[in-house]
């Protein structure tokens, strides 16, 4: 049952998500990485599916980490269901496992699952959480759990991968999401799963029942906390050379530098400017040929591109691309002993601008 290698994430957990809504379970579940978002969804899926609600008191042992010790889960997991056909163990956030001297040693008591899963209680399923790392698969106790169940490896998520996410997660929730809608979604988010997915939601309360998808406008319209001053519409201002409005843009993100981080946004404007570029270069620049080129949808050529092609020359993008990263590399140290934030963002936006 364990899941072929060569898949992305996305795809894997997919693919674990339907054998469990299938009935098809396996004694022990690995689910490790980086990717929380997947783990915690495997989980809560299993737990849900196995154990009605009213026989959780009864047939749900639930561990934390840094609260266990791994002789107690695999007391828990030896014993029989009392209520339900199968009794589920769950040890969360295995990475902080500690021994009976209180050193931190996760993968050290983890490989003591070995003995259990030899000879595993055939009514329990066990589920292993272990975030933010990965178990070594050369180890014996891995080799003995991918050999009985499943070893997940929630990597995180490119920007390919986070737009099918969103494409996926909303088409999970009976909607439908234009292409250039999810990659908008993505830039502005990040790769927080959790966040992104939250944000979907909204998004599919705003359509509501009479538009049939969310669209790259409507994402604009409605993320973030201020519709009026976020980065797609810092874009628009740098691309008509709105002095006064990218101005006041980045003002209110500097007095709202908590929920507006340069590190939130510098990257959307870096991979703008990068897409710009890469447009400049294209061999065929009409709006078909561009959104052959970029992998784009026509109206984000149209709208988008070809316009900020007219406001910046190429040499002029390659500059500013090494200005972004010199500033983002300044918002974090380096080189920049004493200028804040907000004076190296103003110093970008000027350069950008003139």
């Amino acid at each position: 049952m364990a899941p072929l290698k060569g898949k992305s994430t996305t795809a894997l957990y997919e693919e674990i998500a339907h054998e469990i809504e299938a009935g098809r379970f396996a004694p022990v579940y690995i689910l490790m990485g980086e990717e929380s978002f997947y783990i915690d969804r495997l989980t809560d899926l299993l737990v849900d599916t196995l154990i009605p609600e009213e026989q959780r008191d009864f047939d749900l042992s639930t561990f934390f980490g840094a609260d266990t010790q791994i002789e107690q889960v695999i007391m828990a997991a030896r014993e029989f269901p009392m209520m339900a056909t199968r009794k589920v163990v769950v040890l969360r956030e295995a990475q902080a496992l500690v021994s009976s001297g209180g050193k931190n040693n996760a993968k050290e008591q983890l490989d003591r699952l070995e003995l259990y899963l030899r000879q595993p209680q055939p009514n329990t399923v066990l589920v292993v959480c272990y975030k933010d790392g990965v178990l070594d698969r050369r180890s014996k106790m891995m080799a003995q759990a991918a050999k009985l169940g499943v070893v997940f490896n929630a990597e995180k998520l490119d920007n390919k991968g986070l737009a099918t996410f969103v494409r996926n997660y909303v088409t999970s929730k009976k909607g439908k999401i234009e292409a250039d809608a999810a990659v908008t979604l993505v830039d502005f988010v990040g790769n927080d799963l959790s966040r992104l997915a939250s944000e979907a939601d909204k998004l599919l309360l705003a359509k509501g029942t009479i538009a049939p998808s969310i669209t790259h406008e409507l994402v604009v319209r409605n993320i973030g906390v201020s519709k009026e001053y976020n980065i797609f519409e810092l874009q628009d201002a740098l691309v008509r050379k709105d002095v006064l409005k990218a101005n006041r843009i980045i003002q209110f993100f500097d007095s709202n530098a908590k929920e507006y981080p340069p590190m939130r946004y510098l990257p959307v404007l870096f991979k703008f400017f990068s897409n710009i570029l890469i447009a400049h270069y294209s061999p065929d620049k009409t709006p078909d040929g561009l959104a052959t080129w970029m992998g784009m949808s026509a109206g984000q050529i149209r709208y988008g591109i070809i316009p900020a092609m007219q406001a910046f020359s190429p040499m002029k993008t390659l500059n500013i691309i090494a200005l972004i990263r010199r500033t983002d590399a300044r918002t974090k140290g380096v080189g920049n002993p004493s200028i804040s934030d907000g004076d190296l963002i103003r110093e970008l936006i000027y350069f950008i601008l003139h």
